[in-house]
Order: structure tokens, then C-alpha cells, then sequence
């Protein structure tokens, strides 16, 4: 976007009004303001200043349907003076909002005409600067996504390409890079527009280094670009932005996860981050997890993810365990042998954690032995299965997100 040619044409709409003015985009952050004509009020201020309101007065702006209007008209601001709001729009779409403050007096006509004529002037710019936009994005996109292709010589292209685009400044650069999913529900199509306007507010909390992006239906994977690997106050800003704007947007508690790949030195390599990062996403969203795994820690995990999906969802991968269901529909004893297994094969543990006497957890054991044919106090017996109920949950999530598909 030209920053000069949107500059301009508030600080004419000022001083020809002799009234401050500021344009907004969408989701109501700063794109320019004038100077200030004594009507500024606090609301202005702190807006300049944070380059945004607050989340709760822009609930309370937008609640009024100003995203709808085709001209201009006056808002009331809990708090603040009334605005007279200005849609800046170009071929139907919504650009953003053009605001002047009501210092006391009525807008005339002449007021309001030249503020509907300044948001068309606004809106042609902020088109032509969003088109050039999403072909700068889309020939990213096209870039990364060779990046981490199976393709070694497109993987080479792509390097080629980065340097080309001057994405890449030196050889000094580390590369790690970080998947976010949302898990998906009947509301698909609202959390998928939510999810593109959290990854945007993500990039914003990377400063000094560059983060470029690649977003699919529900998912989306971020490239970050640094001197070093990418710190946890870095990727907990990232991750924190991303969460409370998606729960802002959709509402309650619904929550993003995330994998984080390891961080290699070379572009060549990204590929690598990348798959790690799948991985290490989809460990994310199992049962148990607070919503973030990281490549390096994902236990067993790390491995049975690597079995091909078709593997991990047949459900009779342990016949062990698919005789314990026909057996036991409640699950309570599968439930049992989990926490079982899970905490080494403690009865004292096992027993605190399910709250039963111990005599009633040996009678499960023992039971869970006659079912399955294995022997409790045998090494390949427990990781057979141990791994099975592992594979199970995997495969339960794997379930959950096709049928969501």
C-alpha cells in the first residue's frame, strides 16, 4: 500500500474539515490518522498510540453494523464522542472505516459528503494496494510450498526463488517452522475465516525476524525466519495473539493447536522442520495435550505417527485390545489398563489415580489378562499393549477430523 497516497488524503480531508480524521481497515486497526484539531478525545488517542481500540470497544462499534452500511452515518461510543463513520469500499468489497469525531456540533451535509468522497478516494487505494497484496502473497505461498515439496529440484528452485524475492538476506539465518490447526465442528465456515484473521494477528508479534505463511482449509503452517532459533517468549506471543483473536472471533473457548518443528540452518532443510512440525501438530490435538507439542518431545508418539494412516485406523491393528472391547462395551476396563500402563505398572499409583482399592484394580488386571491372553508382568506383552492404546487415540482424533472434513 502506498502509506503517502492514503496519508495524503487524510490530511487533506483534515484541514479542508479542520477536523482530525483517521482510517481504520476491517477489524478496526489504524491505517492512518491526521493531526489532531482539539476535538481529539482519549478513545483517539489511545487508538493512535496502540494502532487499534481496545478488543471491547470494537465489539461494541461493530455490534452496530457499521460493516454493512453503504454511507456514511453516526455512531455512539460508550465512553467517547459520537463518530461519523465513512464504509470505505471499492468493487463491493469492505475496505476499512474513514472516522471523524463529533466535537460538540452536528455534521452538516458538506461534512458528510466530503468524508463519502474522501472513503472512495481511500477505498480505490486500499484495492489496488490489496491486490498487489495477494499476489505477493500468493507468489510466497507458491515459493514455500515448493519449499517443503518431495521434489528435491523444486526445493532447490524454491531456495533460488527466496533469495530472488530478497526474503533472504544472508547465510546467517536459522529456519523453524510452526503448524496451527483448529479443530474442526459444525461451524466450519465461520472458523475458518477466524482462523485466517488469528494468523494475521500471529505474524504481527514477530518484529525482528520474518514470518511468511501457507494456509489451507484448517490448518496453516508459518515459516519463521531468524539469527536464532525462534525463542518460547516469541512463540508464546505468536501462539497467545492467534488464540485470543480466534476465541474473540468464534466465541467460548475453542482453542487452535500448535507444532513446533525443529530449526535448521539451511532453506534446503525447511523441509524437514516441516514435516516434524506436522507431526508434532497432530500430538497436539490428542486427548491430554494443552493445545502445543514441540518436535523432540513427543514421546512415543513421534514414531507411531510415522505409520502410514491407513495402519494407525484399522481398528483391528491389536486384537488384544478389539477382544477387551467386545468384552467390556463401557470401556472400563480399557480405561483401567491405561492408567495401568501409563504409570509404569504401579498398582499403588494406578489405584490413587482411579480412586479404587487395590484388591479391585488386581481383580481388573487380572480379568483384563484372562480377556486378552497377555501376561501383565511381561516387557513385549505391556509395550504391545501399551502402543495399541496409543494407536487407538491417535486414530480417534484422526476420525474426529476426517468426519469434520
Amino acid at each position: 500500500m502506498s502509506h503517502d497516497e492514503l496519508q495524503s488524503i487524510v490530511d487533506a480531508l483534515a484541514e479542508r474539515l479542520r477536523r482530525s480524521v483517521a482510517v481504520d481497515d476491517p477489524a478496526l486497526r489504524l491505517l492512518a490518522a491526521s493531526r489532531h484539531f482539539g476535538d481529539e478525545d482519549d478513545l483517539r488517542v489511545r487508538s493512535v498510540l496502540d494502532r487499534a481500540v481496545q478488543p471491547a470497544v470494537a465489539e461494541r462499534v461493530l455490534a452496530a453494523g457499521v460493516a454493512g452500511w453503504a454511507e456514511p452515518g453516526v455512531v455512539a461510543v460508550e465512553g467517547a464522542a459520537a463518530r461519523l463513520c465513512a464504509p470505505v469500499r471499492c468493487n463491493g468489497m469492505l475496505l476499512g472505516y474513514l472516522w471523524l469525531i463529533d466535537a460538540g456540533g452536528a455534521f452538516a451535509d458538506a461534512d458528510t459528503a466530503a468524508a463519502g468522497e474522501a472513503a472512495t478516494a481511500v477505498g480505490t487505494v486500499l484495492y489496488r494496494s490489496l491486490l498487489l497484496h495477494e499476489r505477493s502473497t500468493a507468489r510466497r505461498e507458491a515459493i514455500l510450498r515448493e519449499l517443503v515439496s518431495p521434489d528435491g529440484a523444486l526445493r532447490a528452485r524454491a531456495t533460488e526463488d527466496l533469495y530472488a524475492e530478497q526474503l533472504l538476506g544472508d547465510d546467517s539465518l536459522r529456519f523453524t517452522v510452526l503448524v496451527v490447526h483448529f479443530r474442526r465442528s459444525g461451524t466450519c465456515a465461520t472458523q475458518r475465516v477466524a482462523f485466517e484473521a488469528a494468523l494475521e494477528e500471529g505474524v504481527r508479534a514477530v518484529t525482528d525476524d520474518l514470518a511468511l505463511t501457507v494456509a489451507n482449509r484448517s490448518w496453516a503452517w508459518m515459516l519463521l525466519i531468524g539469527r536464532s532459533a525462534p525463542s518460547g517468549t516469541l512463540l508464546g506471543a505468536v501462539r497467545s495473539r492467534i488464540t485470543d483473536r480466534f476465541r474473540r472471533l468464534v466465541g467460548g473457548d475453542a482453542s487452535p493447536v500448535f507444532g513446533i518443528g525443529g530449526t535448521v540452518e539451511e532453506p534446503g532443510a525447511v523441509a524437514s522442520s516441516y514435516r516434524q512440525a506436522l507431526l508434532a501438530g497432530q500430538v497436539a490435538m490428542l486427548p491430554g495435550s494443552d493445545g502445543l507439542a514441540r518436535w523432540g518431545g513427543l514421546g512415543p508418539f513421534g514414531l507411531l505417527l510415522r505409520l502410514p494412516p491407513e495402519d494407525v485406523l484399522d481398528p483391528a491393528v491389536v486384537p488384544a485390545l478389539a477382544a477387551l472391547d467386545e468384552q467390556d462395551p463401557q470401556r472400563v476396563l480399557a480405561a483401567t489398563l491405561t492408567e495401568f500402563l501409563d504409570r509404569g505398572g504401579s498398582v499403588r499409583r494406578t489405584a490413587d489415580a482411579l480412586c479404587v482399592h487395590r484388591a479391585t484394580l488386581h481383580q481388573r488386571l487380572r480379568r483384563i489378562e484372562q480377556i486378552t491372553g497377555c501376561d501383565l508382568d511381561s516387557g513385549d506383552d505391556r509395550l504391545m499393549l501399551h502402543l495399541g492404546l496409543k494407536l487407538r487415540l491417535i486414530a480417534t482424533v484422526a476420525r474426529e477430523q476426517f468426519d469434520g472434513s
